[in-house]
């Protein structure tokens, strides 16, 4: 029972057994960091911070009197959100209430300007790879307008050969406590976006929450057509036609998209056209559309896997 609950991975986790857990057996079983283990005579707690570098990196040197003292100071504001949490988890928990056909969930909506102050935006002139530049803005409309010029022009460096880039990419999900945590788009199968661009074709890049660092850089793409015109248009794309890259390489060895891991969602701008672009998005979501019966739309190919997927 207490390894089952342990392999959850949450932040803090309370399990019940029938003997006091030791600091060894838990860091055995967690396999990761335990900061603090509290012995109860038939309860344990611990409470601990995943580290995917595993304690590799520069450590913060921080006074544990300053620690404790900003601790206190967000600990009303961080159980108001933790109440708020469990709220939504007894009233809309998907384990309880199905979800059926033709239902969706909005996972971003920009009501306002902090919303879209958010969301991360780069362009090939913040990393000294060209000239483009680009704004997300919050619009009296109420959207997110994604809007610059796209450059073309290469740097004379010597090194960049091609360049013209803009791209932002969605907050990662905070909960209560400052815990990070993913999306679970497991019940759905289509990402549904309501835009208004320019023509031009924008790539999605859904980024994965995945444990070895050799699969950090993994992602899935597919690209968004847009039409120009003041008109909006309703984006339905298969989750099922994302396809796998790493480190900007398409795999040979392809596979459906993990839906329970989603880390956060990218919109990217470069199809070579120098110029002015604007993509005004209303919403994103994720529908379940239980007419779409394809699994993956790509075929999967039997290869040494000492020579894909690397």
């Amino acid at each position: 029972m207490a390894r089952r609950l342990l392999q959850t991975n949450p932040s803090i986790i309370l399990c019940r057994c029938q003997q006091t857990i030791n600091k060894t057996t838990a860091e055995a079983i967690f396999g990761h960091q335990t900061h603090h283990v509290l012995r109860q005579q038939a309860a344990c707690m611990s409470v601990w911070e995943k580290d995917k570098k595993s304690g590799y990196g520069k450590p913060i040197d921080v006074p544990k009197t300053k620690m404790i003292k900003d601790g206190v100071k967000i600990l009303g504001s961080e159980m108001g959100v933790w109440c708020d949490e469990m709220k939504e988890k007894f009233t809309a928990d998907r384990n309880i209430f199905d979800i059926r056909h033709e239902d969706y969930e909005y996972v971003w909506k920009f009501y306002d300007q902090e919303s879209v102050a958010d969301w991360m935006l780069t362009t090939d002139k913040d990393n000294n790879d060209g000239f483009s530049q680009a704004n997300f803005t919050f619009t009296k409309n109420k959207t997110g307008l994604f809007h610059g010029h796209l450059s073309q022009q290469v740097p004379k460096d010597g090194i960049v050969k091609r360049t013209g880039y803009c791209n932002i990419r969605s907050p990662t999900k905070i909960l209560s406590f400052k815990r990070e945590d993913v999306h679970d788009w497991t019940p759905f199968t289509h990402l549904l976006m309501k835009v208004r661009g320019d023509g031009r074709p924008y790539m999605l890049t859904v980024g994965m929450d995945r444990f070895f660092d050799i699969s950090w850089h993994d992602q899935y793409h597919y690209t968004l057509f847009t039409r120009g015109g003041p008109y909006w248009q309703t984006a339905k794309i298969p989750f099922s036609k994302f396809y796998v890259t790493s480190k900007g390489r398409i795999q040979d060895k392809q596979e459906a998209i993990p839906l329970e891991k989603v880390k956060h969602l990218g919109i990217t701008v470069g199809d070579g056209n120098e110029g002015p672009f604007y993509l005004e998005i209303d919403s994103i979501a994720v529908m379940r559309d239980e007419n779409h019966q394809e699994q993956f739309a790509y075929e999967s190919y039997e290869a040494n896997p000492a020579h894909v997927n690397t």
